[in-house]
């Protein structure tokens, strides 16, 4: 019988890791450092090694143990292959195989946005809901798409690319993936900034923000403090992030919308703003869809990934 699992969430920085029973609750977490130096070649080997060292720690029984779960910072197809992913400097690599062999464990792995998708409609703000779209807006805007109770990943793995959908030909330099008037660009926590000095400069209107270093914080801050300039900003970042989500739930309907990152730290103001817009464009069966903050933060990822196993 089953009664262990480990969620593993690689970042750029540093690997989180949880040991997870069956229920979900978390029995250990920690974190060990991503070493991306030779390619990434360590990463896994290094991830491998704390798993297997927290088995000998804990006394587990290797045979009570469903597996590991990995959410990682590219796309991850179904067969469990990164074709690249730039923050680990990896290219082309089978995870799931070099991970079974590494562990001797079964290894499911998948996009770390996705992943943390998954977390949150476990264990989180869409918790008893199996159709749920997460949106974390942090430095960039990453999504991920839950559809009864799946991940929807696609065929090159990028499903849930949210923050790449295209919502404005206002914007006049490039987004990171090449394109111009992606989401990200508007609604990250770098894209509020960007509209917020983009207004700035716009006229003279007195506002909090001016001579202090913008940012989102700063935005909604300002907001709260009915500042004109900020809710304008607020405004058109509703508008921009309310109509991508629009055109979302056109296609997969979700029972519910679950926002994160940092940006989101903001509360219950910021989702005001996405939702006045989102209503005004979303289909009429769809309108109706409520919104809610994400719960689980930087953990989201480690209980996703042990929901991929389970």
């Amino acid at each position: 019988m089953k009664k262990y699992c480990f969620g593993i969430d690689v970042g750029g920085t540093t690997v989180k890791c949880g040991l997870f029973d069956v229920k979900g609750t978390v029995l250990d977490k920690w974190e060990i450092p991503t070493r991306i130096e030779n390619n990434g070649s360590n990463i896994l080997p290094d991830v491998a090694d704390t798993i297997i060292d927290k088995i000998r720690e804990k006394e587990l029984d290797r045979e009570e143990i469903a597996g590991v779960g990995l959410g990682v910072p590219g796309p991850v197809n179904e067969e469990g292959e990164v074709l690249t992913a730039v923050n680990l400097h990896w290219g082309y690599i089978h995870l799931t195989a070099q991970m079974e062999k590494l562990t001797g464990l079964e290894v499911k792995a998948g996009n770390d946005a996705n992943v943390a998708a998954l977390g949150e409609m476990w264990k989180g703000g869409g918790a008893g809901y199996h159709n749920v779209v997460l949106v974390t807006l942090g430095t960039g805007v990453g999504g991920g798409i839950i559809n009864n109770g799946e991940i929807v990943t696609g065929t090159h793995g990028a499903g849930g690319e949210i923050g790449h959908v295209h919502v404005t030909d206002s914007v006049d330099f490039d987004c990171n993936c090449g394109n111009r008037g992606c989401l990200e660009q508007v609604a990250s926590a770098t894209g509020i900034t960007y509209l917020a000095n983009r207004r700035l400069a716009k006229d003279e209107t007195p506002s909090v923000l001016r001579g202090q270093e913008v940012s989102a914080k700063a935005v909604f801050d300002a907001v709260k403090q009915n500042d004109a300039v900020a809710i304008e900003i607020a405004e058109e970042f509703g508008k921009f992030l309310g109509l991508a989500l629009a055109n979302i739930a056109g296609v997969t309907d979700p029972d519910v919308f679950v926002i994160g990152g940092g940006v989101s730290k903001a509360g219950p103001i910021l989702l005001d703003y996405v939702r006045k817009y989102y209503r005004e464009y979303a289909f009429m069966s769809c309108k109706e869809t409520p919104f809610a903050l994400a719960e689980l933060g930087n953990d989201a990822g480690i209980y996703g990934a042990a929901k991929l196993v389970l």
